[in-house]
C-alpha cells in the first residue's frame, strides 16, 4: 500500500464512512450507536495495518494498544455525549504518554523509527546508538513533542466543540482530527528527513513511516 492509497483509505475509513453514517443512519439507530458504527471501518483498517507490521515489536504493540484502548473508551461510554468526552480524555491520555516518554528520555518517535528501519534491514542496536547522539536525540524529542501538541490541541478544541454544540460536534471533530493528523504527519516527516540528513543516511521508503494515532 503506497502513500496515495493510505490517504484514500484514511479518507474513506476516518471521514467519508463516519459522515455518511452520522448524517443518514443516526435517525434510525440513534446517536450513540451511529458513533460506534462509524468507527468500525477505522478499527478494521488499523487492525489490517497492524497485521502488516506485527513482526515489528514496538510499532505493532503501539498500534494495537492504541486501537484496543480507543475502542474500549468508546464502548464503555454508554451515551453519545459521553463518547465524545471520552475521546477528549483519550487524546489527553495519548498526549500524556508521549510527554512521559520525553521526560524519561525514551521518546516514542525514536522507537517507532527504529522499528521502521529494522524492517528495512538495518541493525537495530547499531542504529539506536546513532539515534542516541545528542543532536539527533534532541530532534527525536522535538518530533515526539509534535505528537504531544497534536493530542493536546485536539483535546482542547474538541472539548470546546462539545461544550458549544453537544453531540453535533461529532462530525466537526472527525474532520478536525484527520486534517490535524495529515498536517502534523508532514511536520514529523520533515523531522525524520532531517535526522537522516544529520546521519548522512537514506530515509526509509516504507509506508509505515506515516503514523496515525
Amino acid at each position: 500500500m503506497n502513500q496515495k492509497n493510505i490517504v484514500v483509505w484514511d479518507l474513506i475509513c476516518y471521514i467519508v464512512f463516519p459522515l455518511v453514517v452520522w448524517n443518514f443512519i443516526r435517525d434510525d439507530i440513534g446517536d450513540y450507536y451511529a458513533m460506534l458504527l462509524s468507527s468500525v471501518p477505522g478499527i478494521i483498517y488499523t487492525f489490517i495495518r497492524f497485521k502488516a507490521v506485527k513482526k515489528v515489536q514496538f510499532f505493532g504493540i503501539f498500534m494495537l494498544a492504541n486501537l484496543v484502548v480507543g475502542t474500549l473508551f468508546d464502548v464503555l461510554a454508554g451515551s453519545a455525549i459521553q463518547l465524545l468526552w471520552n475521546r477528549v480524555y483519550f487524546a489527553l491520555l495519548g498526549g500524556g504518554i508521549f510527554l512521559g516518554s520525553m521526560l524519561i528520555r525514551k521518546p516514542i518517535a525514536l522507537y517507532l523509527m527504529l522499528d521502521v528501519m529494522e524492517m528495512q534491514g538495518q541493525n537495530r542496536k547499531g542504529l539506536k546508538a546513532k539515534f542516541m547522539q545528542k543532536k539527533v536525540f534532541f530532534v527525536f524529542q522535538l518530533i515526539t513533542f509534535v505528537f504531544v501538541f497534536r493530542e493536546l490541541v485536539f483535546a482542547g478544541w474538541k472539548a470546546w466543540l462539545v461544550t458549544q454544540y453537544g453531540i453535533e460536534a461529532f462530525d466537526q471533530a472527525l474532520v478536525l482530527r484527520q486534517v490535524m493528523s495529515w498536517v502534523l504527519t508532514g511536520v514529523t516527516v520533515i523531522g525524520y528527513v532531517y535526522v537522516f540528513k544529520l546521519l548522512q543516511m537514506t530515509p526509509p521508503t516504507n509506508e509505515n513511516t506515516k503514523y496515525s494515532t
